[in-house]
């Protein structure tokens, strides 16, 4: 089955690449490997999740707010992949910065949103490495950020 079959399976629509938001690139390829930048918790619409998780969020809204990040992900993979995401071979590694109130200690249970969903749109090559980090802010005021690491064909 291809990837755009199992999306739409999953009921799953890409937005579009989201552009940066500064100085940078919204990915770079090197050889084989496409790394994204960070890509934060915002919808279609352009509407960003905001708040601290264990504060202003609870742990569900955080779920949603990685599960967003992967979205954007998804689409500056296909970007980077000419619109084709079959050339995915493997998902390398994902970092997870959620911003959370001091207290909070389910970092990973959030970052598990976006964990799944790759795991569940590519099967065994969605499984990845990962880092799950408390940080005090992220830009714009967004609950998560993700940066990832794929490897192409």
């Amino acid at each position: 089955m291809s990837i755009e079959d199992q999306l739409k399976k999953l009921k799953i629509k890409l937005p579009n690449a989201p552009a940066p938001v500064g100085s940078y690139a919204a990915f770079k390829k090197v050889n084989n490997l496409v790394f994204i930048s960070g890509q934060i918790s915002i919808d279609e619409g352009g509407k960003i999740l905001k708040g601290k998780v264990g504060k202003d969020l609870k742990l569900e809204d955080g779920i949603k707010g990685a599960q967003l990040c992967c979205l954007n992900i998804l689409a500056q993979l296909k970007k980077a992949c000419n619109e084709d995401l079959n050339k995915v071979k493997n998902c390398i590694q994902i970092a997870g910065y959620i911003n959370s109130s001091s207290d909070f200690i389910d970092q990973a249970k959030v970052l598990n949103g976006a964990s799944e969903l790759l795991t569940n749109i590519f099967g065994e090559i969605g499984i990845h490495s990962r880092a799950a980090l408390s940080v005090n802010s992220l830009p714009l005021g967004a609950a998560v950020e993700i940066v990832s690491i794929f490897e192409i064909n």
